[in-house]
């Protein structure tokens, strides 16, 4: 791998960064000279990824820190931990998620697929915006997906009470990212920090695949046709590196340009809704 020093100072975290897109993300911020801070639910598969990215990127600052991201009280532990030890962010990359065959609830009592992809980013984020702003210019990436487009947030059943499907709990998901971002650059306007939602494109990941629902099905028959999570985190690595974006907020990208996303993403009342649910569940001041 071929080392610049482009990234060099910067402080990284991302999450989800033992596989998949995390990874890959994890893999060229380090090549470009990051420190870089992954966050793992699993220590050993953690660490085998550090040490992976170690000797490939041949940058000794890889910092492992845990987390189970669908506990807030595990969260909140993380954002202890890394403002004990850092001083700086300059960018943070919210990309754990997943997508469950059936409805499962997290130790909060909250429905773990509104939980671990939406939940864990706007607590994780708001309590490291601190750092962030302190760290200016930051750059703030949610990696959402085209599945934002599938179905509409529904304030009546956040929570999968009334009907759950996998595709539509993953779709509210990834639709609150986006309306989480817009919302957030909004309240981040004059600051420095940026933020800016992604979809990576269809990756070929373990992502979905071993659900028994239809999203299952359809994870296991577009698996050769899917991008690679190299080519699939190409967008992500932009976003969090190159000047191109520099300053740019509010956006929702893919193949490094911006695209419009699902009508109700830019409701001004729908933002500051989701953004006092999510405050409220997560109890965070608003």
């Amino acid at each position: 791998m071929s080392t610049n020093s482009q990234m060099t100072g910067k402080v990284c975290l991302i999450t989800g960064a033992n596989s998949g897109l995390g990874y890959q993300t994890a893999l060229a911020l380090a090549g470009m000279g990051a420190t870089i801070v992954m966050v793992c639910r699993n220590r050993a598969k953690g660490e085998a990824a550090q040490a992976a990215i170690k000797t490939a990127s041949k940058n000794q600052n890889i910092d492992l820190m845990l987390a189970d991201l669908s506990s807030q009280a595990s969260i909140r532990e993380l954002a202890t931990a890394f403002k004990a030890k850092y001083t700086a962010l300059h960018v943070l990359v919210n990309n754990a998620g997943l997508v469950l065959g059936e409805r499962k609830l997290t130790t909060d009592g909250l429905e773990m697929t509104f939980a671990v992809n939406h939940l864990a980013y706007f607590l994780l984020t708001n309590l490291l915006l601190d750092t962030l702003k302190a760290s200016a210019p930051a750059r703030i990436i949610n990696v959402s997906s085209n599945a934002q487009g599938f179905a509409p947030l529904d304030f009546d059943d956040l929570m999968a009470e009334k009907r759950f499907s996998s595709m539509r709990s993953y779709s509210q998901s990834k639709r609150a990212n986006v309306v989480f971002t817009y919302e957030l650059a909004r309240r981040l306007a004059g600051t420095g920090v940026t933020v800016n939602a992604v979809h990576p494109g269809a990756v070929r990941t373990n992502f979905g695949s071993g659900t028994r629902s239809l999203f299952g099905l359809i994870a296991r028959l577009a698996r050769p046709f899917e991008l690679s999570p190299e080519q699939g985190a190409q967008t992500i690595i932009y976003l969090a590196s190159s000047p191109d974006v520099e300053g740019v907020t509010g956006k929702f990208f893919a193949k490094k340009k911006e695209l419009k996303s699902a009508n109700q993403t830019y409701d001004t009342a729908v933002q500051g809704q989701l953004w006092d649910v999510s405050a409220k569940l997560t109890a965070l001041e608003s």
